[in-house]
């Protein structure tokens, strides 16, 4: 048997494994410590730039200026809305006590209020829109005008009495063209004791039951007989308006429908081209030449 030969392998002390070399493999040297970026570094600032600059006379007069330019622009806006929320109440407002005329015909045979010189519409209808305050839109002055009743008291007949901005058609047409000699007399004198019957309006949805009128007016009913005619001189046409002031032909008011609805008409839009105070068909559109 031929025997391989042994070969030794020597290591010279450089290749051996020493302790030093096992203790700087375990602990790495750290890394560098990376130096500060200039940015990084803190900063000096001198004692005057720290403190704090005042307004120049022309900085704050630019600032005033834009304050007032954007108030320019927001106010009207502002008072828009409050002349809508304002215009919407009263909506209700005559909505309720347009509704208070509707039960009273279906509890009078159809027949709405008579024109009366003493228990007015305003306390004929009371129990149906109750609360007084109703009677007055919340755009008006804070006391308009009413005549009340003479020979009675507040305590008496509070309706008659209390704050009002609004009036009832007459119906002072229809009358005129169906009541004999004798009963028109009453009528204007507000002793005829039946009222208009509702199935006597014809066009009801354009035909006006209730309407604003001026603050300083006393009048309970628009008269077509009385001066110019109530609907021109006493009626307020201009309530809720978008600018100008009262007695201006800007804005519109609120009218309260024969047919339970309450519409906005701008100024004139009542009258021309239909008379919708009026109930005949010539005085519908014939009204400015009939009134006296």
């Amino acid at each position: 048997m031929k025997f391989e030969p042994k070969i030794k392998v020597q290591f010279t002390p450089s290749d051996r494994f020493s302790p030093a070399l096992k203790f700087r493999a375990a602990k790495p040297s750290p890394a560098p410590v990376e130096l500060p970026k200039p940015w990084m570094l803190p900063v000096a600032f001198k004692e005057h730039s720290q403190r704090r600059r005042a307004f120049t006379l022309i900085e704050l007069l630019v600032v005033i200026a834009i304050i007032a330019i954007l108030a320019g622009m927001l106010l009207p806006s502002l008072s828009s809305g409050k002349q809508a929320a304002l215009r919407i109440k009263c909506v209700s407002n005559l909505r309720q006590v347009n509704m208070a005329l509707r039960m009273y015909a279906d509890d009078n045979k159809g027949q709405f209020t008579p024109r009366h010189a003493t228990n007015r519409w305003t306390t004929l209808l009371l129990n149906g829109y109750v609360d007084t305050r109703l009677l007055k839109c919340p755009a008006d002055a804070p006391n308009p005008l009413s005549s009340g009743t003479p020979g009675y008291t507040t305590n008496q007949l509070p309706a008659d009495f209390a704050s009002r901005s609004y009036l009832i058609n007459g119906w002072n047409d229809f009358f005129q063209s169906t009541l004999s000699t004798n009963d028109w007399q009453l009528y204007m004198t507000a002793a005829y004791k039946h009222g208009i019957r509702e199935a006597a309006i014809r066009q009801p949805q354009e035909t006006i039951a209730f309407g604003e009128k001026e603050t300083e007016s006393p009048h309970f009913y628009m008269d077509f007989y009385e001066g110019n005619g109530n609907d021109i001189e006493e009626s307020e046409q201009s309530r809720h308006m978008t600018g100008g002031g009262v007695k201006s032909k800007q804005g519109g008011s609120n009218y309260a429908m024969v047919d339970g609805s309450v519409q906005y008409l701008k100024y004139g839009q009542a009258l021309t081209p239909v008379n919708q105070w009026a109930v005949m068909a010539n005085w519908r559109t014939n009204a400015a030449n009939l009134a006296p």
